[in-house]
Order: structure tokens, then sequence, then C-alpha cells
């Protein structure tokens, strides 16, 4: 029985990639709640752990209000979206949306640019969880550590994206249990006077030291945390629901999860004891929310803390990661635009697993090679930001050319309104980011273009079929 034949009369279901010439290879298993926790997961509500030194620093001390700012950056971009998922519901994401939204050559760059967030992130994960478990254990290197996460993550996404979504489920429990137990303890703590005395409002509003360049600054850094609730559009062909189902998840996850960013910097941000010599010196050993938690509720609560890094870190948030690469990888291989073999998928499971594979080589590879360097974990965290806020302003345009100027709709707010100040929102953030992500985000672009030209030389530019999605027609008069 197919997936039309089962739904529900007058239920949505999900549209056909036929139409796009398309044969549906993956398998239609994810309802809208499987979206959401994969996307939260992907996003970790407990990411700010890892990064909270940095985005402290960066902020002058206004962690809840750089994380405040950079949920609404991310909900604008939700917003396009969850408008390019409706005209084009197929894996693939920014590639895809750009591709047929603009033309497939900017869809191309935009695909190479996201290359930099979605294939590196999943090293990026690794070499943090390896470092944070060394920390615990350190009589197992780290280069174990890491390679213990590629394997264990490849298997369980060999195994299906049903396994993951199970997985993923589980490790969200687990997450927000340990972030309930912070918060209370920590909450706690603040009520019997521990922490410093700068005042309660200062995480979110600092006269001393308050500019909008400071937290937009801090906003390049604190998007890290929210990467990832894109990922949600690479499995628009696992998806079971409607095309709707792509955007109302993104939006969810953003904002139950942005909340949960907020409030946990927040508590975390009065019980830094010492916060100006933060801002001064910085946060070298990453372990500031660590030292936090420890002046909440001692040892246990930063060795509680910090296992949870590590493990949501390199298991829960590298597994959707690897699933969301592969994913593009296996749309971008489709379209000829990568070696064909990455599109192959298992006749058994329905899961893309030469590309699966290939993920976890150049995870690896990236993985150990950037632990031997001292500026490794900051290197890719710079190009994966980079990466990805570039690919989301090509994005953004992708929405304002095929709704707007291709199919004349006249729902100006979702279609004009959302992606202009979506873009305009990125374009601060990417001016005010880290030079050399800057640099090295260029000399990937420039790359990209070399690469993009041979393809076009050797006529592997791909013919995009079907008809041009929903493409706003039921939008036009608003």
């Amino acid at each position: 029985m197919t997936v039309e034949e089962a739904r529900p009369e007058g239920r949505e279901g999900p549209e056909s990639i036929e139409r796009y010439g398309y044969k549906q290879e993956l398998r239609r298993s994810l309802g809208f709640k499987d979206l959401v926790v994969y996307g939260l997961v992907f996003m970790v509500p407990i990411a700010p752990f890892g990064i909270f030194g940095s985005v402290f620093q960066g902020s002058g001390g206004m962690v809840a209000l750089a994380y405040a700012v950079g949920m609404l950056v991310m909900l604008f971009t939700a917003g396009s979206y969850w408008q390019m998922a409706r005209a084009f519901p197929m894996a693939g994401s920014v590639y895809t949306y750009a591709g047929r939204g603009i033309t497939q050559p900017v869809g191309f760059l935009a695909g190479w640019m996201i290359f930099l967030d979605y294939v590196l992130v999943p090293a990026l994960l690794y070499l943090i969880a390896g470092v944070a478990m060394n920390s615990l254990v350190p009589d197992v290197p780290v280069w174990l550590w890491l390679v213990g996460f590629v394997i264990l993550n490849t298997a369980v996404n060999f195994f299906g994206i049903e396994m993951t979504a199970r997985i993923t489920r589980i490790m969200l429990v687990a997450e927000l249990i340990v972030l309930t137990i912070f918060l209370v303890v920590g909450v706690v703590a603040l009520a019997q006077g521990k922490g410093h005395d700068g005042g309660s409002l200062t995480p979110i509003f600092n006269d001393e030291t308050f500019s909008w360049s400071l937290v937009f600054g801090a906003v390049s850094i604190a998007v890290l945390s929210f990467l990832g609730f894109d990922g949600i559009s690479t499995l628009a062909e696992e998806n079971r629901e409607s095309a709707r189902a792509i955007g109302r998840s993104m939006v969810a996850a953003l904002l139950l999860v942005g909340v949960l960013f907020i409030v946990q910097t927040w508590v975390a941000s009065l019980l830094v004891e010492n916060p100006d010599k933060l801002i001064s010196d910085g946060d070298p050993e990453g372990t500031s929310f660590y030292d936090a938690a420890d002046v909440a509720g001692g040892v246990w609560l930063a060795k509680l803390t910090a296992a949870a890094t590590a493990i949501a870190w390199g298991f829960a948030n590298s597994l959707v990661a690897q699933a969301a690469t592969s994913r593009l990888l296996y749309a971008m291989a489709r379209d000829r635009q990568l070696p064909g073999f990455l599109a192959k998928v298992h006749a058994k499971r329905q899961v893309p697993v030469n590309a699966t594979l290939l993920v976890a080589i150049i995870s690896l590879a990236l993985g150990l090679y950037m632990e031997q360097r001292d500026d490794g974990i900051t290197l890719l965290s710079s190009l994966v930001n980079f990466g990805a806020m570039t690919a989301f302003l090509t994005l953004h345009v992708s929405v304002v050319v095929h709704y707007v100027v291709r199919s004349r709709s006249r729902n100006w707010w979702a279609h004009l309104i959302v992606p202009v100040v979506g873009f305009c929102f990125l374009g601060y953030v990417v001016y005010n980011a880290d030079v050399a992500a800057q640099e090295l985000g260029f000399i990937w672009l420039g790359i990209g273009v070399v690469v993009l030209i041979v393809l076009l030389a050797m006529h592997r530019r791909p013919t995009l079929s079907g008809i041009a999605g929903d493409g706003g027609k039921e939008d036009r008069d608003g």
C-alpha cells in the first residue's frame, strides 16, 4: 500500500517527487513530532554548555541577548525554508531550493557553501566530544573517543532513519533531564546568594558594554548552537505528512530550543564568579559553563554537565548531522553534481548508504587532523558558521526570485518582507563575523566557482524535470 492509499480521506499527505523527475527511493516514515525531535537533537538543547565562554566574551556578558537575537535571525531564515520546502518538497536543502528557485549554478554554489556546515560539522562535533571525554577519562586519548563515536553513529544511521529517530528521542529526554537539574540547582544557588552581584538583568542588557556590532559579533558565534534546524529540510523525502510539516517543525524546534538557550545562559551568566576576567581573558579551556555549574552545585554538577555535553555533541548531535549530510550528498549526486556512487540507496534499509559511509570517512579524517592542531576547534567552528550563513543568504534570495519574480505572488509578508529582513539580519552577522572565517569562507567559495566551471564544461549540468512547485499559486492574491 502506498502512502497516498494509506492516508485518511481529507488529510493532506506528502507530495510526490516524481513530478520533479525523481524516483521515491527513501522511506517516508517521519511525522511532525519526529521532525521536531530531529531538529532539537541536531541543535542540542544544551549546546551553550560547550561554547558559553566564547559567547560570553564576545557579547560583553550579554549571552542571553546574543541567543535571543540569534533566535530571531534564525526564525526569519526558517520562514524562508518553510516557503521553499512547500515549493520543492525534496531532499537537498539550500542546494535544491536555490537551484530550482533561482538557477542551477546558483544552487550548486549554495550547496557548496553549506558543505562547510554539513560536511564539517560532524568532524567538529566528534572533536569537541572527544576532548570533553578525554577531560573526564584522561587515560583514553582523544583520537580513540573520536573513532568510537564515528563507528557508533555510522552503524546507527546504516540501520535506517527510523532507528535514528528512535535513538534521538531517548537522547533528547536525557539532555532535558540534565538541563532541568542544572536549572533547578542553579536557581536555588542564586537564591542563596552564590555567583556575582552584577545585577540579574546584565545577561540581557549591560549599558557598560552594549553595542549592536558587539551583539551581532557574538551572534555569529552563538548561531553555531542553532545550526541544525535547517537539517530538517534534508528529510523532506522521508516526511510522511504534507510539505508544510517541514516548515512548521523548523519554527517549532527553533522556538523551543531558543527559549531553553536563553534561560540556561541567563542562569549560568549570573553564576560566573568573575565576569570581567572572563570577558577580558576569554575561555581558552572551554570550561566556563562547567565552572558555573561547580559554583551552583559542586564538582558533581560540573562533571555531569561536561559528560552530558560530550555525549550530546559526540553521539546525539553528530548522529543526526551525519544523516543530514548524507542526504545532501545524495541529492547532489542524483543531479550529477557529485559522483554517481553517492546516489546509491540500500535496497533494504532505504538509506543513502555510500553517502553515509563517505561522511563517516571525511569526519574521521578531519577530526583526527584537527585534533593535532591547537586551533582545530576554532577553525572548524568558523568555517561551519560562515558556510551556513552565506548559504542562508542565498536561500532568502531564492524565495523572492521564485515566488515574487517568477510566480507573481502577492503574499508580501511571506515572500518579500520575511526574506528581505532575514537577508539584512544575516548580512550584518556575516559582516561582523571573525575575519579569518571570512577569508577562509571566500577561498572555499572561489574553489566552488572553479569546480562549477569544470562541471559546466563537462556538460554535467542537471536537467531539472517537473513543474516548479506550488510557486506561490495559492498565495498569489495573499
